[in-house]
C-alpha cells in the first residue's frame, strides 16, 4: 500500500500532544507530510525528559492529520496537527529507524483503520503559551499561518478549524 502515514518518535505525553494541537517540533518536507493522512506517534522512552509511561517503541496515538504548519517552539520546524485521535498501545511499532520522521503505511506499521476509535480533539487545544511567536512583518502584515494561529487563540479553536479566503 502507498504510504499515507508519519511515524513519528516522540517523548511527548498524549496529554501534551492534545494541549499544543498535534507532534512537534519535526524537521520534514511540508509538500510531502501533507500528502498524508495519518500520524503514528510511538514512545521514546529513553529520553531524558519522556513523559508518558509506554514502553520504549510502542505506538500510543493515531492521528488524522489536519494540517501540517510553522511549530511555534522552533523556527525552520513543523507541527503536524490532527483534529482527531485515537489511543492505541502496539508494542514494538518503532523500527529502530535513525530520522525521527519516517513516512510509511498503516498496514507497514500493523495498524488497521477499522480497528481505531477516533475521538474529537479538544476545542480547547492551544499550542502551549510559554512558546515563542513569530513577530508581525513590517506594516502588521500576517501569513495565513500566523492568521489562523491568532484568530484560533482568540476564538479558543484548534488552528486547523480556520478556513481563510481571499477574494480579489
Amino acid at each position: 500500500m502507498a504510504n499515507d502515514t508519519i511515524a513519528v518518535f516522540t517523548a511527548k505525553s498524549t496529554e501534551r500532544l492534545l494541549r499544543e494541537g498535534g507532534s512537534s517540533s519535526w524537521n520534514l518536507n511540508r509538500g510531502n507530510a501533507r500528502q498524508m493522512k495519518y500520524v503514528v506517534c510511538t514512545r521514546n522512552a529513553h529520553a531524558d525528559w519522556s513523559e508518558g509511561d509506554e514502553e520504549h517503541g510502542s505506538a500510543f496515538v493515531v492521528g488524522r492529520i489536519s494540517d501540517i504548519v510553522p511549530s511555534p517552539a522552533s523556527e525552520g520546524r513543523w507541527l503536524i496537527q490532527f483534529n482527531q485521535f485515537a489511543r492505541i498501545s502496539n508494542a514494538n511499532t518503532w523500527g529502530g529507524w535513525r530520522n525521527p520522521v519516517r513516512y510509511t503505511s498503516l498496514d507497514a506499521l500493523n495498524l488497521d483503520i477499522d480497528d481505531l476509535e477516533f475521538e474529537n480533539v479538544s476545542s480547547t487545544s492551544t499550542v502551549i503559551d510559554d512558546q515563542p511567536r513569530p513577530s508581525a512583518p513590517e506594516g502588521n502584515a500576517l501569513t495565513i499561518d500566523e492568521a489562523k494561529r491568532g484568530l484560533a487563540a482568540t476564538f479558543g479553536v484548534d488552528p486547523g478549524a480556520i478556513e481563510i479566503t481571499i477574494r480579489g
